[in-house]
C-alpha cells in the first residue's frame, strides 16, 4: 500500500464487506493500520461480519474521501483476534468513548492482498 493509500484510510471512515450466508456491509470508525502494512478493525457490534469472516475469511474494505472522491478498495482476507495489544488498544479507545457501557471484545486483523482505485476517472479500477 503506498502513502495515498494509507493517508486515505487513516483519515476516513471505512466500510468492510464480507459475504457468508449474509452478505453485510458495515461502517467502522474504530480501525487502524499495523506498521506492517495490515488493517485492524476493533469489534464492538461486528456479529454478522464475524460470521460472514469464519465462513471464508474474505472481507474488502472501502474508504473514500467524500470532497475529493478520492477512494480505494482494499481485498484480503481477516482473522479473528482476542488478546494482544491491538486489542488492548482498542479496549481502551471504546470504553473512553463509551464511559464504560460498550467494549471491544477483540480485533480483526486484515491482510490486504489488492489495493484498487474506486476514484472517478481513468484510474479507476486500476489494481496498484
Amino acid at each position: 500500500m503506498n502513502e495515498k493509500v494509507m493517508t486515505l484510510l487513516k483519515e476516513q471512515l471505512w466500510f468492510l464487506g464480507t459475504c457468508g450466508d449474509t452478505p453485510n456491509v458495515v461502517p467502522v470508525a474504530f480501525k487502524d493500520i499495523t506498521d506492517d502494512g495490515k488493517l485492524v478493525v476493533g469489534d464492538v457490534f461486528l456479529k454478522t461480519t464475524l460470521d460472514n469472516i469464519q465462513s471464508n475469511g474474505l472481507i474488502a474494505v472501502s474508504a473514500c474521501n467524500p470532497t475529493t472522491m478520492e477512494g480505494y478498495q482494499i481485498k484480503g482476507h481477516a482473522e479473528y483476534i482476542t488478546l494482544g495489544p491491538i486489542v488492548n488498544t482498542f479496549k481502551t479507545v471504546v470504553e473512553t468513548m463509551f464511559k464504560g457501557e460498550a467494549t471491544a471484545k477483540g480485533a480483526l486483523l486484515i491482510t490486504p492482498e489488492k489495493v484498487i482505485v474506486t476514484t472517478p476517472g481513468p484510474d479507476n479500477k486500476k489494481e496498484l
